[in-house]
Formats: C-alpha cells, structure tokens, sequence
C-alpha cells in the first residue's frame, strides 16, 4: 500500500505565490519581499526615479546574483504598468563568494542595510515616466516577483506586489516624479544599493585580457596598487568559479589569474566580468581577449574535495577531481548510507527475510539480491534523468528536492510511521510494507524485492543531504553521462550489503539464529523510524507553519488509531478496510487544506494603533496566541472564511495581530485597557475615534460582519 501511495506523488513541488498585487510587501519563507517606493531623495533626472525589491532575508540564508554561479537562479520581476511609466532591467549590486564543497555560488547573505536594521539585499529599478503623465495622476505599480532561497536547502518562492503613487511635479518643473515623503529602511537601502552599483571604468582606466593555456590573466590599470580584488563573470560557463583567483598587486594597478571553466572548447571574443574592490566600489568590465582559440580537452578543472562547506580559511584549498575518485567517492558513500535512520530499517527487514529463508534455494536468493539492487539502480536513473532534464529546461533543483513538496513529505511522514508502529509490535503487518503485492515476508516475490529497492531510494535521498550533498551537486553540474555513472555507483553502494549477502548466502551463518531476539531487534529498528517522523514534521512545519504542522499531526493520531484497529483484529478484512479509510480520512486534514489569501495582518504595536486611528482609519486587533486552542478554532471557521475575508478586505479596516505567545505588558496593558485579561480577545476600534467595540471570545461569521458593518461608519 505504502508503495502505492508513494508511486501517485507529484515529483515536483508547488510553488506558492504570496501576495495580493496590493500590498507591497509579502512573506514567504525565509524572507519579506518588499515593492519600495520611490523617493524624491532618489530621482535621476526628470522623469525618473529609482524603486526597487528588497528581500529582508532570515540569518543564514541567500539569494543569488545576476549570475548564481556553479547553482542557483537570479531573482527576476516583471512589471505591471500603466501606460508612459517604463522600467529598466533590476540592477544587481557585488555578490559575495558563497562555497559549497566542490562549487562555487554568487550571492548576497547576512548583509546589513539602513544603519544595520535590515538584513537583505536591495535590487534598485529605475523607472521612467513620460511627459504626458499629468501631475495629480494615481498610477499602479504591480510587480510579479521570483526568487530562489537557499542555506542547506533551496525554496523556490513568487509574490504578486503593488502600490498606488500619486504622480507630482518634478523638481524645478523638469518633468513628473513620484510623490515625496519621509524615507522608510527600504528606501534607505535601495538609496544605498545605488550608490554602490557597479560603475563603469574611470576614463583613465584600462582592462585587458590574455588568454593562457588554461586559465585568463586580467591586468586592470587603475592609476594605483590594488591588494584586493575579487572577479565575478557575468556569463556563466566560461571560468571556473570555485577556482582560486591569484592576484599580483601592481603599482598601478593590479593581474588577476582566473581558471578557465574545464567544459569551455573555445576562448570568447571577450570577456564581461565585474571586478569588485570593497563591499561599496565595484567596475563592470568588458576586455577583448587576446591570444585566444580552441582548447585543449580535459583542461584541469578545479574543485575542492571536501564534502562540507569548507572553514573560511581553507575556502582556496582545492584540487582537481577525476572521474575514478568521484564514482570510489559516490561508492562508498552509497555503502555509509546504508547505515543512515533513513535506510536502515529497510536493510535490517532484507537481512531478517534472509535469515528466516536461509533454506531457500541458492537461485532463487540471488535473484532477489540482483532484483533489489535492480530497483535501486532503476530508480536512481529515473530521478537523475528527471534531474537533468528539469537542468536542461532551466530549472535549479537539487537532490532530495521531493522534500519541498508538502503532499510528498505528508504521506511519506504517515507511511514511515505506520510501518514504525508495525515494528514496534502495536500490529503486525508482517514485512509486506515494501512490496506492490504484499507479505513479503511470508511469500517472497520478486516484485516485493524491486519495490523493496524503490523505497530504499526514496528514503535514501533526503538523507544524502548531510552526507553527500557537495558530491551530489559536483555530479549534477557534470554533463550527463558522468552523472548517471556517479549516481550508478551511489546506488551500487546502497545496494551492496544485501547483494552480497543474497550472492553468498553462506554468510548467513555469521547471522545469529532466529529467535526471541528478533522480536525485540525489530521493535528496537522502529526508534530510528519515529525519530524520522519528528524531521519529517519538522520540515513540513517549515514549509507550511505551525498551524499545518499541527494537522499533520492530527493525521498521525488518524495513523495510531488505524494501527490499533489493525492489532485488534488481526487479519481481518473489515478492518484493514477501515484502517484505509481512517487513514486516508486523516491525510486529508493538512492535504485538504487551504492557507488563507487572507489581507495581510501587522505586528500590534501600540505606536502603530495610534498612528492608524490618528489618520481617521478603523482597525481590528486579534489578541491571539499559540497555545490558545479557541483563537485557533475562531480563525480556521471564521476569520480565515471566505466571507469574513472578502470583507476584511474591502472594509478598509488596518489588520494587528497581537501575539502573546510569550508574554509581552504592552499586549496585557492593552488588553487591559478593553477590560479583559486573556485570550481570544477581538476589537474594533471604530474610524474616526469612538470606544472600542470588544467582540465575544467564541466568534461567528455574522457577530463579525455585523461589527465590521458597524465600526466603519
């Protein structure tokens, strides 16, 4: 059944958009994307002015630069516009160098915007309106944002942002510019995005560059000894980017010696290369290339060895990696991964299919060696190949990326702890969990070994991440055939211990004999199962939030429940039946669920309430928490309801969310201001003054659209 469930997922995950069009920021996960507005302060010229995206980025995390490097994809907008209102390509500041074993990214990560308030980065967009642009004029600016974020995993993520500007005169009546006043963090950051920009070279600068063997030589004359300096290419492809770059300072200047990529056949006419002197000054830089023509095959390629991010001292140490090193590399890794939580289980259950038939005929227990190890190779090949096709379309995906999918790590999260509450002894559902046909076990097939081997894969892929993750991504950012032989022998590796064992069934006998042992092994082998469960959650709560990790949760108990029916009355039909439907029922509490497209609610601060009531606007606070169970049943039935929503954002009301999780004496002097002392608690505060209207703790649909009707006016 397991399997079966597995075989109906959707590879690919879905990517959520956030974001009304209306509002100009939104949260996705582990980053705000923010629409900034223009500023007077920012006008270039007339009729122009600079806007941008800003990403406010959770420590440790990154987005990547207009060339992501050996991984990655840019961030991109189109814009939706009015008519005389034009926009410029989304300008990219310096990256920084961010490594990852054997690769090399560009990027921006833990950088400090607005006298260190902002951690991001900033994406300045100059817009140009024309003439005929009437002050007065209220234009919409909508954007349509994509991006990738990554730190040890990458989440894709797109928002839908928008604004309205009022269009006023331009300075000295030059021309229209946008509405002036008082400059946010954002446009802060974007004003100093700008100032940093990479420049073009000064007058009385020159580049130039030779081609040599395997590698560039830049010479950059500037008028003064450089010491520093780092090269970015903008076009990928064309230098090796975890390469070391060796700089000779000169006394006017500075050459910087730069690997040539290990695919390149032919040197370019030309090479585009922004060269970046400190975190504020950086020269985009066209130089032809001279003594250039064909390359020799095999040009050594360098690429550092190690497996984890190396320390920051040790981020030039790097060497070149051949063929045979990288698949004994992929090899033994494929034999550790057996010993991961992920797989063990899966290989303990061959092991003990192995000792129970070690009567078997010799045939017949090697075939289910060569099938097993079959449906692993076979299924390696197929995720490679869909891998490398998603890469040949463009898509930046890496490996374990299943687990971005929210549907994917639901029913594997229920499967592995339905199969853990087997092996813990709650039923027993004999060792038919890895096969298409069931009782593996009892009545071996062939097929229960293929399957066998599939489910090893799945598995064993999220757990390549720690282990193998750098080695990976070398083997997917070689051409295909290399990866396929790298990915062949990971799966070699996996499979080895239980082909051995089936190819010489003679050591069997180092095997203790069966007995009550193995009762208690088996229970002991479901730990490791229930502590993959607890990631599984875990991650899920990361893509989702708290509140669906709490349903997934509430499948679990569906999941429990099923396997008592199960222990209860073993071996019958009705109640395997009813085992399935609870379980599929429990499932469809987080599958079935819908996030709200709900307006967006602010942080309360008691700043903010006065700023919104002082401007005449009504607005609604929720004092809510995590741990109160009734806030949670009011805004799954009634808050987040299609009606209540529809009307929260058409009524013009400001939204605050007071959460007091933990405890905070603005939100308990607030609350004490409307005469109660704990949660829920709701309140209107009308537009244009007026007592607040507290609503009751147990809310309905029609209490709040009668209040919302009510406090508007």
């Amino acid at each position: 059944m397991f399997a079966a469930m597995l075989a109906a997922l959707p590879l690919r995950a879905q990517i959520k958009t956030v974001g009304d069009g209306k509002s100009e920021s939104a949260q996705g996960q582990h980053l705000k994307v923010t629409l900034v507005k223009p500023d007077m302060a920012t006008m270039d010229g007339p009729g122009r002015v600079w806007a941008g995206i800003f990403f406010e980025l959770d420590a440790g995390w990154h987005v990547y630069w207009v060339n992501p490097g050996d991984s990655g994809d840019a961030p991109h907008v189109q814009w939706s516009l009015p008519a005389g209102v034009t926009a410029e390509p989304m300008q990219f500041i310096a990256p920084r160098r961010l490594p990852l074993g054997p690769l090399m990214d560009f990027g921006y990560e833990n950088a400090r915007y607005a006298n260190g308030n902002l951690n991001g980065v900033a994406f300045p967009v100059r817009l140009t309106l024309a003439n005929t642009i009437q002050p007065g004029t209220v234009i919409h600016l909508g954007a349509a944002v994509s991006w990738l974020v990554c730190r040890e995993v990458c989440i894709p993520g797109k928002a839908l942002l928008g604004a309205d500007y009022k269009v006023e005169k331009g300075i000295g009546g030059k021309g229209p510019a946008m509405l002036a006043y008082l400059m946010s963090g954002y446009q802060t950051a974007i004003s100093e995005a700008v100032k940093n920009l990479p420049k073009p070279l000064p007058a009385n600068a020159k580049a130039s560059v030779d081609a040599s063997g395997s590698e560039y030589v830049l010479t950059l004359t500037t008028g003064k000894r450089l010491d520093k300096a780092e090269v970015y290419p903008f076009d990928q492809g064309i230098v090796a980017n975890a390469a070391p770059q060796k700089l000779e300072p000169l006394p006017n200047g500075a050459r910087i010696h730069l690997v040539k990529d290990d695919t390149l056949t032919h040197d370019p006419a030309q090479l585009h290369l922004l060269v970046k002197l400190s975190d504020t000054l950086a020269y985009d830089v066209t130089a032809a290339v001279s003594g250039g023509g064909s390359i020799q095959p095999n040009a050594p390629a360098a690429a550092n060895t190690m497996l984890q991010p190396p320390a920051p001292a040790q981020r030039d140490a790097v060497s070149s990696v051949t063929l045979p090193f990288a698949i004994g590399l992929a090899f033994l890794g494929g034999i550790i991964l057996n010993l991961m939580p992920c797989v063990f289980p899966v290989l303990f259950l061959k092991g003990l299919a192995l000792v129970r038939g070690s009567g078997e005929e010799r045939r017949r227990t090697r075939l289910h060696g060569l099938v097993y190890t079959a449906g692993i190779v076979v299924s390696f090949w197929a995720l490679v190949a869909l891998l490398l096709a998603l890469r040949a379309s463009g898509a930046h995906l890496g490996w374990g990326f299943q687990l971005q999918s929210p549907v994917f790590i639901a029913v594997l999260c229920a499967g592995l702890f339905f199969f853990a509450l087997s092996l813990a002894g709650m039923f027993d559902f004999g060792l038919s969990l890895t096969s298409a046909g069931g009782e593996l076990a009892q009545q071996p097939g062939y097929a229960g070994s293929f399957f066998t081997g599939v489910l090893a894969t799945v598995v064993a892929t999220p757990c390549t991440a720690p282990l193998m993750g750098a080695a990976i991504g070398f083997a997917l950012a070689q051409p295909g055939w290399m990866a396929f032989v790298i990915f062949t022998a990971v799966a070699l590796g996996l499979a080895l211990p239980y082909l051995l064992l089936s190819l010489q069934p003679s050591w069997t006998r180092v095997l203790p004999k069966p007995g009550a042992w193995m009762e208690v092994l088996k229970q002991l082998t479901s730990l490791p199962l229930f502590a993959t469960v607890i990631w599984l959650a875990w991650v899920y709560g990361t893509l989702r939030g708290l509140d669906a990790m709490a349903r997934l949760l509430i499948a679990l108990l569906g999941v429990a429940v099923a396997a008592w029916v199960m222990g209860r009355w073993p071996g019958r039909k009705l109640a395997a039946l009813f085992a399935v439907v609870l379980i599929a029922t429990g499932l469809a509490v987080p599958l079935a669920h819908k996030e709200a497209t709900a307006a967006s609610w602010q942080p309360y601060s008691d700043a903010a309430l006065a700023e919104a009531r002082a401007q005449g606007k009504p607005v609604f606070v929720d004092f809510t928490a995590a741990w109160c169970l009734s806030c949670h049943v009011n805004e799954e039935f009634v808050l987040d309801s299609s009606e209540v929503q529809s009307k929260l954002q058409s009524s013009g009301l400001v939204l605050m969310k007071a959460d007091w999780t933990k405890y905070d004496p603005a939100i308990t002097q607030a609350l004490a201001s409307v005469g109660r002392s704990g949660v829920p608690t709701y309140v209107i505060y009308p537009a244009h003054g007026g007592a607040p209207d507290v609503l009751p703790e147990l809310l309905s649909k029609s209490v709040v659209l009668n209040a919302l009707e009510r406090d508007k006016k």
